[in-house]
């Protein structure tokens, strides 16, 4: 998603002189061609991320709108003080745009990991956060983060294209629906790709939606796929304290809707204390497809 996204930035900054990019020393062999098209407008803060937040914090308020780049743990947990204060409390247009969320930079380590991203951004006051799950997405969510233009967080990964037949409802996404779903799962960001897998895998008809945004609000038309499949499942490379699935749970508890099984199938850190790749992580977590594909089936009543 990282090309997609170099590519969307520098169409909107060509045409909008107010868009201003700043990166925290990384985007190499990706960003080149920012730096070339917006010139002066494109700054490498470098390895200073809290002061990042500043420097733009201060070109956003006198009329800028900026964007920050670097991998998600950087961008989020290094300088999460400095976007709350400086930025989310005074509305300010500063988005983060974080590469890699999840288990994305793999064996890296826990410290270019971002499981808790979500949960820490999107209890700030005034901060939305946006999770696509396909390349094709990052085009129209930044220009929606311009267009909503408060603090943001982009939260990128990789993934395919969205499948056909996909359309926007709120703040979700409804990727396939069934008259006679047995379960409706919902899935964020790319985890949705091991997702389109998994019901490959097995003949139980599924609802299936992602979600484009934090927090999100279940509108009416999400409310009546629930209540069709009641049988909910949760698929998301992020812990539970803060994620989706405890999100989407409080909505449905608030709204006293009846859900018959409530499976939550989330990042689970690192169990055994060992590094690996991000598919290795996926399946420690139980997210890859086949175990997922074994949960669809499960929570269908059928044989694992």
């Amino acid at each position: 998603m990282r090309k997609e996204f170099s590519l969307a930035i520098e169409k909107l900054a060509t045409e909008d002189e107010s868009i201003l990019f700043i990166t925290g020393d990384l985007g190499y062999n990706a960003l080149e061609n920012l730096q070339s098209s917006l010139g002066g407008r494109f700054i490498n803060a470098g390895v200073a991320e809290q002061n990042m937040i500043g420097v733009a914090a201060g070109f956003a308020y006198k009329g800028y709108k900026v964007f920050c780049y670097s991998i998600a743990p950087f961008i989020v947990y290094r300088c999460l003080e400095q976007f709350r204060n400086d930025v989310g409390f005074h509305k300010l247009p500063v988005f983060l745009v974080g590469n890699g969320g999840g288990y994305g930079y793999g064996i890296m380590g826990s410290t270019h990991h971002a499981l808790e991203d979500l949960a820490c951004l999107s209890s700030l006051q005034n901060v939305k956060a946006w999770v696509p799950s396909f390349p094709d997405e990052i085009d129209p969510y930044v220009k929606e983060i311009i267009e909503v233009g408060g603090p943001a967080y982009l939260r990128l990964g990789a993934g395919k294209a969205t499948p056909e037949g996909t359309r926007r409802s709120g703040d979700f996404k409804i990727i396939k629906t069934s008259e006679h779903a047995e379960v409706t799962i919902f899935a964020l960001g790319p985890i949705a790709n091991n997702v389109l897998e998994a019901i490959q895998k097995t003949n139980v008809p599924i609802n299936l939606l992602t979600v484009v945004s934090f927090p999100f609000t279940l509108n009416e038309e999400v409310i009546q796929i629930i209540q069709r499949a009641p049988r909910i499942l949760i698929a998301e490379e992020h812990v539970s304290i803060g994620g989706l699935g405890q999100q989407l749970s409080l909505q449905l508890l608030e709204r006293d809707l009846k859900i018959e099984r409530f499976q939550s199938i989330r990042a689970k850190g690192y169990p055994n204390g060992l590094y690996g790749s991000q598919r290795y992580h996926q399946q420690l977590s139980g997210l890859d497809a086949d175990h997922l594909a074994r949960q669809i089936n499960l929570l269908a009543g059928q044989h694992a």
